[in-house]
């Protein structure tokens, strides 16, 4: 239940993982350093539902923009059911999305006229920090998805 969860500090936690001394690996839950943009969003384990709405696994490991690549994450990313109801991921992607340059919005709404298109404006780079929130401020529109 880590991936995609909020501390009450609104720092996003990831699922990392480790060698034990023994050489076996292991899981843990950490709090990164990474801030959610939206400041209502605190203490937060994200719902099943929201989950399987906009296409996230529970299961991955750090905080990657590497699932914008995928045509089948961002159809469920970009869905109504994700945009209005998940603001948590979300947030995540609109910040992972803008530190790769891209402004999810538009990609959203690119990737609905022009399909493939619109994903090469992002290259995977293996892990992409979001902006913290004092440098970005978030505004979805009530009526999303973009």
């Amino acid at each position: 239940m880590c991936a995609y969860s909020v501390a009450s500090s609104g720092k996003r936690c990831s699922l990392e993982s480790y060698e034990s001394i023994e050489g076996r690996r292991g899981y843990q839950c950490k709090t990164s350093e990474v801030l959610v943009s939206n400041i209502g969003i605190t203490n937060l384990i994200e719902s099943d539902e929201c989950i399987s709405a906009c296409g996230a696994d529970r299961n991955s490991l750090g905080i990657s923009s590497d699932s914008l690549l995928e045509s089948s994450f961002t159809s469920k990313l970009c869905s109504q059911q994700c945009c209005q109801k998940c603001p948590n991921i979300v947030d995540l992607y609109y910040n992972l999305a803008l530190g790769e340059g891209v402004y999810l919005p538009a990609f959203c709404k690119g990737r609905d006229l022009n399909g493939r298109r619109e994903m090469s404006q992002i290259q995977s780079s293996g892990v992409a920090c979001a902006p913290s929130a004092a440098s970005i401020a978030l505004t979805l529109e009530a009526d999303a998805p973009w």
